[in-house]
């Protein structure tokens, strides 16, 4: 069995005029820290991640969190981190947006969140409504991205989109708007795509802000090996190729030097 960690996320605050305590404390608020653990401990395949439990003390408001021992000392690492450097520019997306969502939680209702592991006694991380654990604007950007995968749905009520089912990225939720869809007469579903999108990404990781994608295009995709292609390529390549001597050529590609 796996060795068990702890995370506690102590809040304190008031309801009205009344110290916080499990009494008093919303059920909405208990569910906006339940929305959080997460993407804070697992902002990654979190189909296959351990299983987290929760429990809720006196102390002002003590959420307790149990998970394994890994997770716990990569969370604390984190913690440190974002301690440390006053920022969480340099986290993955979700893990960011989980710590931005308890900053703006904390502003909202004037609370202070105190943040520790079972690693450590004292609390390793504080966010109250002087903090700023804010991603910076200035670090995402724009971007034509592509995509490919399986289209595996595709509509919506309010907001029109194609999911598609991509090996990299998982399964993505791309904005379509209703006119594109309604103007597809053919059936999209269950067939390979390509996918020409804008979205945020980061400028210095790399990553995708993958709840901002829209659609740009939709290419059909059918990656199939095309023997008389490629051999229609190779024969065009022999006439450009005649007159090269391939020692020469190697030995100028190296800069005239020769093992």
């Amino acid at each position: 069995m796996d060795k068990i960690g702890e995370i506690e996320i102590r809040v304190i605050g008031k309801s009205g005029h009344k110290n916080l305590s499990p009494d008093n404390y919303d059920i909405k608020q208990i569910a906006a820290i339940l929305q959080n653990i997460e993407d804070l401990l697992y902002p990654n395949n979190k189909k296959d991640r351990p299983i987290i439990t929760y429990d809720i003390e006196e102390g002002s408001v003590k959420h307790k969190f149990k998970t394994t021992i890994q997770a716990v000392i990569g969370f604390s690492a984190i913690l440190s981190q974002v301690q440390a450097n006053n920022s969480i520019d340099f986290l993955e997306l979700k893990t960011a947006r989980a710590i931005e969502n308890i900053q703006n939680l904390s502003r909202q209702k004037n609370y202070e969140f105190q943040i520790k592991t079972s690693l450590k006694n004292e609390y390793e991380l504080t966010i109250n409504p002087s903090t700023r654990f804010i991603q910076t604007e200035e670090t995402w950007v724009e971007a034509e991205l592509y995509f490919y995968g399986i289209l595996r749905d595709a509509g919506g009520k309010s907001k029109a989109n194609i999911h598609l089912d991509t090996q990299d990225y998982g399964y993505l939720a791309i904005e379509t708007g209703q006119e594109f869809l309604k103007e597809r007469e053919e059936n999209l579903l269950y067939r390979r795509f390509g996918v020409r999108a804008v979205g945020l990404q980061n400028l210095e990781t790399g990553e995708v802000d993958t709840k901002s994608l829209k659609l740009l295009e939709l290419i059909d995709y059918s990656p199939k090996f095309d023997e008389s292609y490629l051999n229609s390529l190779i024969e065009k390549a022999k006439s450009s190729w005649k007159k090269i001597n391939p020692d020469e050529w190697l030995i100028d590609l190296r800069g005239g030097y020769e093992a």
